[in-house]
């Protein structure tokens, strides 16, 4: 098999989350177990990291690896889903795994998943763990795909467990009240392990506590001790905070690449990780204001509050639950102009009746979908979306519901994409075919 052939195998024979929902999950870790058995565990042979949430995980991890990057140590970083290419899901030193090694694990384990059924997500971890071993990487920081408990990474004993924050997502599998996704969450707590919390939720705090206290596991809950004091946009469109540890200024004018204000609810999780970090791993102050400012470069991290064209504005952002919705109305509220075009998109397994309660109501809307099974239809969409007040138009493809908004904005106008990871992911690989020479 080529590259092209071998996506093929993974993506249309093998069940696959992203692209069809439900039919892929499995509900235990016994065919993840196996199938790492069988590649003689590759997880044991690297120090890693491991971060879960409902959102802020994926820029999270980004930002660890990139301070760990910047401070001289050889760095995986396994992440998903994929924007362009399947082999961002798995890095070194921010270089994706190359074609040649994704061709051969394939070919040579095919027999071995076949028998297996294994899942999209478990050969994908698995294909993660066995390039790191192989690269002999010093440290990996792996995200969780979705829970915790039992999700495929959770093989792992890292060296520290990050969960960033608690909302809902993914309430067919984790649960649909909060106790009952923390408590999913919190399954990647281990034995004398230290676990980080980066944003504490009372009602679900004691999950948290509760879990740690059971296994002796160091518990920090990173908000009650770092704080964003103030921030603001530089020239370059970064974040700029002034941060505060027990009250005491600790960081004057920290820059973090990624501009989307909801990063101050990340930044607590990362620098309280970082600092336990130090015990295992010679990291300075140098290497932290390095590394949280080349975020992009070191990791090649997209679709968070990402600027795709400036004549017109176009922003995306792969925010796709309540929570991460919300953060995005509220800095599109901030914004100066005289009109929004809104693209948008879902996956057809998502309450969206929430979501569109907080959508402005004002902007011209270009419903459309992504090009996967999941997505939900553009005209079921729209007939949502006018129950609540939202109008619009359809569009087949991502890519014509982008040109439609191109045609209409003028002078002073916004277009924001988003809804969905998928559609932002198309928009994000429109704009570099169009963008190259």
């Amino acid at each position: 098999m080529n590259y092209e052939q071998t996506l093929e195998y993974l993506f249309q024979q093998l069940p696959m989350f992203q692209r069809i929902g439900n039919a892929a999950y499995k509900a235990d870790l016994k065919d993840t177990i196996a199938l790492d058995n069988y590649l003689d565990n590759p997880h044991k042979k690297f120090k890693t990291i491991h971060i879960a949430g409902t959102n802020g995980k994926g820029s999270t991890a980004h930002s660890l690896a990139s301070v760990l990057q910047e401070a001289g140590y050889k760095t995986g970083l396994y992440t998903s889903p994929h924007y362009l290419d399947f082999r961002e899901r798995i890095r070194i030193n921010g270089e994706m795994v190359s074609k040649e090694f994704v061709i051969d694990f394939t070919a040579k384990h095919s027999d071995f998943f076949t028998k297996l059924s294994a899942s999209f997500f478990q050969i994908t971890v698995a294909m993660a763990f066995e390039y790191f071993a192989q690269q002999n990487i010093d440290v990996a920081v792996i995200e969780v795909g979705m829970g915790g408990r039992l999700d495929s990474t959770n093989i792992i004993s890292p060296i520290l467990s990050i969960i960033t924050n608690i909302g809902y997502d993914h309430t067919q599998f984790l649960g649909t009240e909060l106790t009952q996704i923390a408590g999913e969450k919190a399954g990647i707590i281990k034995k004398n392990i230290p676990i980080v919390i980066g944003e504490t939720k009372p009602e679900i705090k004691a999950v948290f506590s509760k879990k740690a206290q059971q296994v002796d596991a160091p518990i920090f809950f990173a908000d009650h001790s770092y704080s964003v004091k103030n921030y603001v946009h530089n020239a370059q469109n970064q974040l700029v905070f002034n941060i505060e540890k027990h009250g005491e200024l600790l960081y004057e004018g920290l820059i973090f690449e990624l501009p989307g204000e909801y990063q101050q609810l990340n930044i607590a999780a990362i620098l309280n990780s970082v600092e336990l970090l130090k015990k295992h791993f010679n990291i300075d102050e140098k290497n932290i204001r390095n590394g949280l400012k080349r975020i992009v470069k070191n990791t090649g991290i997209m679709g968070r509050w990402q600027t795709l064209s400036e004549n017109p504005k176009i922003i995306c952002d792969a925010g796709h639950n309540y929570d991460g919705i919300l953060n995005v109305v509220s800095q599109l509220k901030q914004l100066n102009y005289k009109k929004l075009h809104f693209v948008f998109g879902a996956v057809n397994d998502k309450d969206l009746s929430k979501i569109f309660r907080i959508l402005p109501s004002e902007a011209e809307y270009y419903f459309t979908k992504a090009q996967i099974p999941r997505s939900l239809n553009e005209k079921d969409l729209q007939n949502q979306a006018e129950n609540h007040g939202l109008q619009g138009e359809t569009f087949s493809t991502v890519e014509e519901a982008i040109k439609k908004a191109n045609e209409k904005t003028e002078e002073n106008e916004l277009i924001f994409i988003g809804g969905s990871t998928f559609v932002v992911a198309e928009a994000i690989d429109f704009y570099k075919k169009i963008k190259k020479p």
